[in-house]
């Protein structure tokens, strides 16, 4: 298990990558967003991880962008201070939603602006039942960043986007599940580590299942999203021929006209 901002935890075939400035409410610093980075692209190249959780140490997920970091940034002008959503931001939301295998989001504490887009940018979320969620980018003169103009219409509609961007209002998980957003939640009577154990569980059932399949998926619908219908149909068909050549396939196919359970090895 790795230590700092970030912790990587490599168990089973599921990797848990965790926050870990609760003392700054997981505050994207320019440490932490650095090492998230490079953590995300590590267990995204490592073949023995077949599912990630994405956790949070402490009573916040993340409350987003360090406001008092940006402030020093800003005294370097603008460019300067706003060049980590390209160094930064931008890859880290790249890497959640091209990973090749399932992210789930364990969201025990408050999550808003850049936290909120790492959150979306997981494949199923874990809430904490009742945790805070929120948008908060033009209560500070700013706009999207951390890929929430591309997964925020996509998970709760171009309507409901607009609403939360223009008019920024704090939301219960329940409420954004409510919208749209995949998820579910677990009682706070279930304990702190509740959250977590969830997630875990869940990735533990993905990374048991047909990860070239799941990786497949992904990409489809990220590649997909803007193509027209012969393009999408073409992507599927190469697609599926991949998953169809696979081990995990034949097996699979097997296992099922034999009435037994299928193994799923990710080859």
């Amino acid at each position: 298990m790795t230590t700092g901002p970030v912790r990587i935890e490599r168990e089973g075939g599921v990797a848990v990558v965790t926050l870990n400035l609760p003392e700054k409410r997981n505050a994207l610093t320019v440490e932490l967003k650095t090492a998230l980075r490079d953590a995300l692209a590590d267990v995204a190249d490592d073949g023995g991880v077949r599912a990630v959780v994405l956790a949070a140490e402490g009573p916040a997920f993340s409350v987003g962008q360090d406001l008092a970091e940006h402030a020093e940034a800003l005294r370097g002008g603008g460019d300067a201070a706003f060049a980590t959503v390209r160094e930064h931001y931008s890859p880290i939301i790249r890497s959640l939603l091209a990973m090749p295998k399932p992210v789930i989001a364990a969201v025990a504490g408050t999550c808003v602006g850049a936290g909120l887009g790492l959150a979306l940018a997981a494949d199923h979320r874990v809430f904490a039942a009742g945790v805070k969620l929120g948008t908060a980018f033009s209560g500070i003169g700013l706009t999207f960043d951390s890929g929430l103009s591309f997964t925020l219409p996509r998970a709760v509609g171009d309507a409901r986007t607009r609403e939360l961007m223009l008019f920024p209002q704090v939301f219960t998980a329940e409420e954004g599940i409510a919208w749209g957003i995949a998820g579910e939640t677990v009682d706070a009577e279930a304990g702190p580590g509740a959250v977590l154990d969830r997630a875990r569980e869940l990735a533990a059932a993905l990374a048991a299942g047909p990860t070239l399949a799941f990786a497949e998926t992904k990409r489809l619908l990220l590649e997909n999203s803007g193509a027209d219908l012969d393009a999408a149909l073409e992507a599927e068909a190469v697609a599926q021929a991949r998953c169809g050549s696979t081990r995990d396939h034949a097996g699979a196919l097997a296992a099922f006209l034999a009435r037994e359970r299928p193994v799923f090895t990710g080859a």
